[in-house]
């Protein structure tokens, strides 16, 4: 076999190590030596016994909050065995840790709280409003326990219009996580759900850790529809509790809380009633007042029926008066125009005497001595009548040769 470099095998331990499932997710028990914080916020520390010691690092963003790692004091510490190669340093990488006095359970818990939470899943911010007025009830829980009895009472005393939809599970024992992730999911799917219920009746811490399941956790965080849980007794609280958007104290009071009372709901509309009849009257009693206001001013304002005929009778009068005036004006000015035309007229001139003469060849009126030449053709047109005249032409002089014709 070929030697190899020392980073090789250094890289070939740490890979070896972080690729052991029984090394990388270890609890291990110590006491805390050498603890110190760098620059950057890492803590670096040793775990020892009697018998052996283990280099440790705690990386900041692991765990952000903590303060400083306890010198001189036992922890319970969670993390993966690696080699940091620089050195070729067996070392334990923490990634949180508790006094050990905590027990193994609880810290496992703790841990799975703080990482769910820095995730989001306990934000309240995203917790959603129940519905006021539901109409479909999921339920997820145990079909043979008291829960489902207690939450049937309830629904049925409070809001019967609501449908309740169960979706049983187990709710305790090593298939109860599975059963109840796989009945959330169940009840996603139906669109018409309008909220759900996750309820188991008190028992003991062990009776509950079903519903500290990251699984379960998870899958009352991701329902579409809101979540009311009311698991244990008043004093238990679960993870699940967190995630969901509203939390009871038991399986009754979670049904309480997700579905209103009908009778206070009753009550509520009669009074709306009640109220918005009053102002209905109210406002029906303003608007008569206002209409008779209305209506005795208008009869203030309106005229009398005598005065009205006496206004009526002036105004038809007055436009009598303007159309005879209209009328005379025009009569006068149609004689003034009928006597002007009558001395434009040619017959009344001709009746005075006179007479018009007209060139037949040309017919065109005679004004002057020179429209009619010696030898021209004349109608001479008198008041009763015409008559035609040639006129001579006028004597040759001596010498001249007479004009051709």
């Amino acid at each position: 076999m070929e030697p190899i470099r020392v980073s090789q095998l250094v890289y070939l331990l740490r890979d070896m190590l972080e690729g052991s499932e029984l090394l990388s997710g270890l609890w291990v028990t110590g006491e805390v030596a050498d603890a110190v914080r760098s620059r950057p916020g890492h803590r670096y520390f040793s775990l020892r016994d009697g018998e052996g010691m283990l280099r440790c690092v705690l990386f900041r963003d692991d765990m952000p909050e903590v303060g400083e790692v306890p010198n001189g004091e036992r922890i319970l510490a969670h993390g993966r065995v690696s080699v940091y190669p620089r050195r070729g340093d067996l070392q334990f990488i923490c990634d949180f840790f508790r006094p050990e006095g905590v027990g193994i359970e609880a810290a496992r818990l703790e841990q799975l709280r703080e990482r769910l939470e820095r995730e989001g899943l306990f934000d309240p911010s995203r917790k959603r409003p129940l519905p006021a007025y539901p109409r479909r009830i999921g339920v997820v829980t145990s079909t043979s326990g008291a829960a489902i009895r207690d939450v049937r009472d309830v629904l049925a005393r409070r809001w019967p219009l609501a449908e309740m939809v169960v979706a049983p599970a187990a709710v305790q024992g090593e298939q109860a996580p599975a059963a109840i992730v796989a009945a959330l999911r169940a009840l996603a799917a139906d669109e018409t759900l309008d909220l759900a219920l996750v309820v188991r009746g008190g028992g003991s811490a062990d009776d509950l850790s079903a519903f500290n399941d990251e699984g379960v956790v998870r899958a009352v965080f991701g329902f579409p529809a809101p979540v009311v849980t009311g698991i244990g007794h008043e004093t238990d609280s679960t993870l699940a509790d967190f995630a969901a958007d509203v939390r009871a104290p038991t399986p009754s009071a979670a049904a309480e809380r997700a579905a209103p009372d009908a009778g206070e709901v009753l009550a509520r509309l009669e009074s709306t009633q009640r109220t918005m009849a009053l102002r209905a009257r109210g406002r029906i009693r303003e608007g008569a007042a206002r209409l008779r206001d209305l209506s005795a001013g208008l009869r203030h304002a309106a005229p009398s029926p005598a005065r009205a005929s006496e206004r009526v009778t002036a105004a038809g009068e007055r436009v009598r008066n303007a159309l005879r005036a209209r009328l005379a004006a025009e009569r006068a000015a149609l004689d003034h125009a009928a006597v002007r035309v009558a001395a434009l007229d040619p017959a009344t001139t001709l009746a005075r005497g006179y007479a018009v003469v007209e060139r037949l060849d040309r017919r065109r009126v005679v004004r002057r001595v020179a429209d009619a030449p010696g030898g021209a053709r004349l109608a001479v047109s008198v008041s009763d009548g015409a008559f035609r005249r040639w006129r001579r032409p006028a004597p040759r002089r001596a010498g001249r040769a007479p004009a051709p014709r």
